[in-house]
């Protein structure tokens, strides 16, 4: 039995620059790793069975990323072994922080290795993308310029700075935002080092805080510190961003940051260029912290509840 880090990402801009003939959308993003996982358990069978021990709620087993990324490495390399996996689940699914695909990824790579299949990294990035196209990056573990529908990747080397990661009380549907008809898909496209120096906005960001009252309230308290960002088209995630720790950002309204129990979903990240399950596969020890925020009357609030306390 071994255990896994399956990391989250952050889109550091998302432009929308046209639409291909079969409906997908063509794109400019940059991903970007944080030191915050979801944790993947396998235990290797002798039967061919794949088994998750750990449903997650309102995702049937068989669409289940994790099961369709073992079952897709065993019929590529006729594997005969098995698996039972489990997974403790941090990141929040609809977040834009691509849990899922981490998650298949984390399979891809840790199967890879305990089944002895020895696959390279390209091939697993290969059957990755049938999964879905973040699902390379993750393969991949290193921060990366996305063009095409998300496939075509080039590596980069962003600043690692901090992150106050909020997760506001709602669910946000790519599916939905992708086919809103308020949806901008003529984006002038941008170069690296343009993007490198500055440029680049997320370009779902006003649709959803239109639809979305929480995601709106949340980037509002946090521009009030520096410039808050949605992250990705899942969009129930925003972050700040900070070359300082945020403690010493928050404190000047008086919140104070400390470390928290697993189950809290508000967090102060590290920002990586290469991913926890890439550090572990070196040997590395990963790090997923969880923190909550502490205001000045002593009151502690998780996630959700703070884009209650936004909307008051």
């Amino acid at each position: 039995m071994t255990v896994w880090p399956s990391p989250a990402k952050i889109n550091l801009f998302l432009h929308i620059i046209g639409q291909r003939d079969d409906g997908y959308h063509l794109l400019q993003t940059a991903f970007q790793f944080l030191d915050y996982c979801d944790l993947l358990q396998f235990t290797v069978t002798e039967q061919s069975d794949v088994e998750l021990s750990t449903p997650i709620p309102d995702v049937p087993q068989d669409q289940n990323l994790i099961i369709r990324a073992a079952k897709q490495l065993q019929q590529h390399t006729h594997c005969k072994k098995g698996a039972i996996i489990s997974i403790d689940k941090h990141l929040p699914m609809g977040g834009g922080l691509g849990g899922g695909s981490s998650n298949a990824a984390t399979t891809l790579v840790a199967l890879n290795h305990l089944w002895q299949c020895h696959l390279s990294t390209e091939q697993l990035a290969e059957i990755g993308m049938n999964l879905g196209a973040d699902v390379p990056i993750f393969i991949y573990g290193h921060a990366a310029w996305a063009e095409g529908v998300g496939e075509q990747l080039t590596m980069i080397s962003p600043a690692e700075p901090w992150y106050v990661v909020i997760v506001p009380s709602c669910h946000v549907s790519t599916a939905q935002v992708f086919a809103s008809q308020e949806l901008t898909r003529d984006c002038e496209p941008i170069t690296i080092p343009r993007f490198l120096s500055g440029e680049g906005r997320n370009i779902c960001e006003d649709i959803v805080k239109e639809h979305y009252p929480a995601v709106s309230d949340a980037l509002d308290w946090l521009n009030q510190f520096g410039k808050a960002r949605m992250t990705g088209t899942g969009a129930c995630d925003v972050k700040l961003r900070s070359t300082d720790n945020p403690v010493n950002i928050l404190s000047y309204s008086g919140i104070q940051v400390c470390n928290c129990t697993p189950q809290v979903n508000t967090a102060v990240i590290e920002d990586l260029v290469g991913d926890p399950l890439n550090h572990f596969l070196d040997g590395q020890e990963c790090r997923c912290s969880d923190f909550t925020f502490v205001f000045p009357d002593g009151t502690r609030i998780n996630a959700i509840e703070v884009s209650l306390i936004l909307k008051m």
